[in-house]
């Protein structure tokens, strides 16, 4: 497994090994012990798993407040997806900077995006599937947002956002967040 820090603190890119002859492949997606030796010191109390049909989909960004935020072990289980995270924690020399990756089930990557970053997805191709672990249960009292285009994300072309929640078409911009996390 190859964990590569990313240009904002934090954020980690994961490339299990595959190991692979004429019938298929096998990979360990995750293993705890090197998780927390190269990424982070934390541990995993809930999986989710998201299906969107359509191609353009756009989810998020979300995060949850303190003291119940989240970190996220993000990778795509079938179809394709651009997955992002906005660095929302106040006074963090990257505030308000985003990174993203594509995620698909042939490249096998991982995003570990934690606690301090809203994250969102738009997916590729129809029928996409992503899973993610969580470092904190879902918490309704503390289920937060940010708006989509508030922080001059590159979304992909064909990202439609037509296909917002309700929730998703009224969070605030970045200007307005507020110091959520410090």
């Amino acid at each position: 497994m190859h964990f590569t820090p990313l240009t904002i603190d934090g954020l980690f890119r994961i490339e299990p090994a595959r190991h692979g002859d004429e019938r298929g492949w096998f990979s360990e997606t995750f293993r705890d012990d090197a998780f927390r030796a190269n990424a982070a010191d934390v541990a995993f109390v809930q999986e989710n798993r998201s299906f969107s049909q359509k191609s353009g989909t756009l989810r998020g960004l979300h995060f949850q407040t303190p003291p119940r935020a989240q970190g996220k072990l993000v990778s795509c289980l079938a179809g394709a997806l651009w997955d992002v995270a906005v660095d929302i924690r106040h006074g963090s020399p990257t505030y308000g900077q985003w990174h993203g990756m594509e995620l698909t089930p042939e490249n096998g990557v991982q995003f570990w995006i934690p606690a301090g970053f809203a994250h969102g997805f738009c997916t590729l191709v129809d029928n996409t599937v992503i899973g993610y672990k969580c470092t904190d249960t879902y918490a309704p009292d503390h289920d937060a947002g940010l708006a989509w285009d508030s922080a001059g994300i590159d979304w992909p072309d064909g990202a439609n956002p037509e296909t917002l929640s309700g929730k998703d078409r009224t969070q605030p911009k970045l200007a307005d967040l507020g110091e959520v996390f410090v």
